[in-house]
């Protein structure tokens, strides 16, 4: 019963890892910084931000590379910091 005791709370710390998560929000900009996407730890994107003067100046197509790029960085930062929240419990998860 001792492996199903540690496998049970492994579980329930993965769940409050999942709820912090889910409360904790990670930011990826654009390499010229004009878009900003704001995504929780659990990679669900939560806000796009984009500098109103990249309309006026920026061809739909560079817009679209600047969302891109800011949407990947900020769901790398959400893996990492998910990463590393699991890694606290992973010495509790037997056979891991």
């Amino acid at each position: 019963m001792f492996g199903l005791d540690k496998l049970k709370e492994a579980k329930k710390k993965a769940l409050e890892i999942k709820e912090r998560l889910d409360n904790t929000t990670v930011e990826g900009s654009s390499s010229n910084g004009e878009v900003k996407v704001i995504s929780t730890g659990n990679r669900r994107i939560v806000d796009v931000v984009i500098n109103d003067s990249v309309f006026r100046v920026r061809e739909q197509r560079e817009i679209e590379q600047m969302i891109t790029e800011a949407t990947n960085n900020a769901l790398i930062q959400a893996e990492q910091l998910a990463e590393a929240e699991m890694r606290s419990i992973m010495p509790n998860i037997p056979g891991l």
